[in-house]
């Protein structure tokens, strides 16, 4: 990965409290695995931005080098890597997700 690519990954993700790094948007999800992240995201009400990596081949790859994790989507918050569409809704489920949201959001 580019010293160029790493840095608009880490502004992208510097900028917002809650990213996703998806296939589509989060208006239009293009797969199944994003719209689980953008829905679960959704139903707690939280702002979030997103990144459709089908538009910037760099990007694709590099998120996957920038976090050692293979799979899209990627969901940061508070500039922490949190993981995958799986992760996500394993943490919504338990209930962890909403504490971790709101304690971004406050800071």
């Amino acid at each position: 990965m580019s010293p160029e690519v790493k840095e608009r990954i880490e502004n992208l993700i510097k900028q917002n409290k809650i990213f996703v790094f998806m296939k589509g948007t989060k208006l239009m999800p293009q797969c199944g695995f994003s719209n689980n992240v953008v829905q679960i995201l959704n139903t707690l009400g939280v702002p979030f931005e997103t990144f459709n990596v089908l538009e910037d081949a760099e990007i694709r790859q590099g998120i996957k080098e920038y976090s050692n994790w293979p799979t899209i989507p990627q969901v940061y918050i508070n500039g922490e890597f949190v993981g995958g569409s799986d992760i996500l809704i394993e943490m919504y489920q338990k209930g962890s997700l909403q504490e971790t949201v709101e304690v971004a959001l406050a800071s």
